[in-house]
C-alpha cells in the first residue's frame, strides 16, 4: 500500500509524492508512519525528516508546524522545510552567521524577534548536518 505525502509551507508546496514511509520528528519524539496509520494530530519539531521511497531515502530540514495523518494520507503544514536538493551549504553557512551576529550585536532584540532568529539557526543547523552527512 502507498502513502500519499504532502508538506506545505506558507510560501510553496515543498514536497507531494506517494512515498513507502516518512518519519517525522516531532515534540514528542520521532513518528514513523506506514499506510494504514492511525488518524493522529501532532506538532512538528525543528529536525531532519525522511522519507523512503523503494529503496531511496530522502532527506528533508523542517521546522515547526503540525501534522496529520489519517490512514494513506500525511499532510504537513510546516514553518518551514526544504529538500536536499535544495540546500546550500555557502548560503546556509552565511544565514546562520547573519543570524547569530545580530543576536550578539543586538543588546535589546525584541522576544519576538529573538525567537524567531533563534529558530532560523536550529533550521539552518539542521540542513547543514543533513548535507554534510551525505558527502
Amino acid at each position: 500500500m502507498a502513502l500519499i505525502l504532502e508538506i506545505v509551507t506558507p510560501e510553496a508546496r515543498v514536497y507531494s509524492d506517494t512515498v513507502d514511509s516518512v518519519v517525522i520528528p516531532t515534540v514528542e519524539g520521532e513518528v514513523g508512519v506506514l499506510a494504514g496509520h492511525i488518524p493522529l494530530l501532532t506538532q512538528v519539531d525543528h529536525g531532519e525528516l525522511r522519507v523512503t521511497k523503494g529503496s531511496s531515502t530522502e532527506l528533508l530540514a523542517i521546522g515547526g508546524g503540525f501534522a496529520q495523518i489519517s490512514g494513506d494520507k500525511v499532510s504537513i503544514l510546516a514553518e518551514h522545510a526544504i529538500t536536499e536538493e535544495k540546500m546550500d551549504e555557502n548560503a546556509i553557512e552565511a544565514a546562520m552567521k547573519r543570524a547569530q551576529d545580530t543576536i550578539k550585536e543586538t543588546a535589546h532584540l525584541d522576544p519576538d524577534q529573538a525567537e524567531h532568529l533563534q529558530e532560523l539557526i536550529r533550521f539552518a543547523g539542521t540542513q547543514l548536518a543533513i548535507k554534510r552527512r551525505r558527502r
